[in-house]
């Protein structure tokens, strides 16, 4: 249960700032580095707090990078999934009340609609989380480093400045279906854009997990 607790926790404050920063974009018109740098961060610093814990995953497609690297049993990682969605439903429904508006979910901008383009970013990001969650988290070369959350939370910052533009930069199926939810249950219709998303971002995991098999035989 404490690892479940855990999960669910780190998704709920990565979903809840995610969805704060951008918004303080909307109404203040700050700087556009301040929501990556922002995600970034509590990302890192929730990575630090529950690593010991659940392995801090904090995202489905983490989770099944993991199952297929057998660091976590397919019925532990079915209850990681929920925990994580359960927290990203809680942080939307949390930013609806506070600011009377659905959190903005992710969606790609003019010229990206078309499925393929979301679908192929957030492929390739999820692919290069799950890679260096792998790298950095789960190798014996690895093992009781410092630098872990570091890692993750440059990854997904540099990830959001880059492919945020694009698809919304969500590299994650619980920040892709949380607000996706809310935002449906309050009137939107966003829920329709989440096939794509969710494809690609599992997709990036196996690859990942398949990739990572491939150049570290010596890990298996």
């Amino acid at each position: 249960m404490k690892k479940l607790i855990v999960e669910f926790t780190g998704t709920f404050f990565l979903v809840l700032v995610i969805g704060m920063v951008s918004y303080h974009q909307v109404l203040f018109g700050s700087p556009q580095l301040l929501a990556p740098l922002g995600i970034g961060s509590i990302l890192m610093v929730m990575v630090y707090m529950g690593g010991n814990v659940s392995g801090a995953h904090y995202n489905p497609a983490v989770t099944l990078g993991l199952m297929l690297r057998k660091k976590i049993s397919s019925g532990d990682a079915f209850k990681y999934m929920l925990a994580q969605l359960a927290g990203a439903i809680a942080a939307a429904l949390i930013f609806y009340i506070i600011f009377r508006i659905a959190m903005a979910p992710p969606s790609p901008v003019g010229g990206f609609h078309y499925n393929i383009k979301p679908l192929i970013i957030e492929m390739l990001f999820t692919f290069a989380l799950v890679s260096v969650v792998l790298h950095v988290a789960t190798t014996q070369k690895a093992a009781g480093n410092s630098y872990y959350g570091l890692a993750i939370g440059f990854t997904v910052a540099a990830g959001a400045i880059a492919a945020g533009p694009y698809s919304g930069g969500a590299f994650n199926p619980a920040v892709t279906l949380g607000p996706m939810i809310i935002d449906t249950i309050t009137g939107g219709s966003s829920l329709g854009n989440a096939w794509f998303y969710l494809v690609g971002q599992f997709a990036g995991a196996v690859v990942a997990a398949w990739v990572f098999g491939l150049t570290n035989p010596d890990e298996i």
